[in-house]
């Protein structure tokens, strides 16, 4: 089996720590896929932009490490393992990722790219095939998820007047609102879950270029500290 990818992931998320585990859940996120040749032609999307929708297949490029039979998901605090197939972890036998994403804009020129919102893609990640989403087949009424039937809890977020002002000032090709992206990816409490909150610890990640830090202080919440 050759696999080659069809396209390239430019997104707001530079690592893979602070990702939302679930496309979707930072649906202010933002990215852009750019196709490569020889799928990057307007004959390749055309009619694309009729769908709001679209699954993007990728490989899990920055998943190093050898994949296990059984795993720990976050959903379950990471003490309790799983098989492998019955998560979504990204350690998997080929690294083969499947996500559903908002469809913005279909570019043609300069460039060939979709623009993509609520992506859970890291920048750089390699596309493998491009989807529509069909509604009437994709979405299955009664579905079930024994350990994960609904959209995580939701932490505090506590982001001071001077980093809002700041992070209101960005500007990017993509229409990024970079405050409401910094609240709801840290809304899912990117640490481990296996962590217990330190008030001393301070955690990063890149995030549009920047360096967001944030701490976990008394009281259940997130506040930001710095945005560098």
């Amino acid at each position: 089996m050759n696999l080659s990818p069809i396209a390239t992931v430019h997104s707001c998320f530079g690592e893979k720590f602070g990702v939302p585990r679930q496309p979707l859940l930072a649906d202010a996120s933002r990215a852009s896929i750019e196709l490569l040749p020889p799928l990057d032609t307007a004959d390749a999307v055309a009619g694309l932009e009729e769908n709001t929708h679209i699954w993007v297949v990728f490989q899990f490029h920055q998943a190093a490490g050898q994949w296990s039979a059984k795993v720990r998901p976050p959903r379950l605090g990471g003490n309790k393992k799983l098989g492998v197939l019955a998560t979504r972890s990204p350690f998997r036998p080929n690294n083969i990722g499947l996500s559903v994403v908002r469809l913005l804009e279909v570019r043609t020129a300069p460039k060939v790219e979709l623009i993509v919102g609520g992506a859970d893609l890291v920048d750089g990640t390699p596309v493998l095939d491009i989807k529509p989403y069909v509604s009437y087949a994709d979405s299955i009424a009664g579905a079930h998820s024994a350990f994960a039937d609904a959209a995580p809890a939701e932490v505090k977020v506590v982001i001071p007047a001077e980093i809002l002002q700041q992070a209101a000032a960005y500007r990017d090709d993509w229409g990024t609102d970079l405050p409401r992206l910094i609240e709801q990816v840290l809304a899912q409490d990117p640490k481990p879950a296996y962590q217990q909150p330190d008030p001393e610890r301070i955690y990063g990640m890149q995030l549009c270029g920047f360096n967001l830090r944030w701490r976990y202080p008394a009281g259940g919440q997130i506040e930001v500290v710095e945005l560098q």
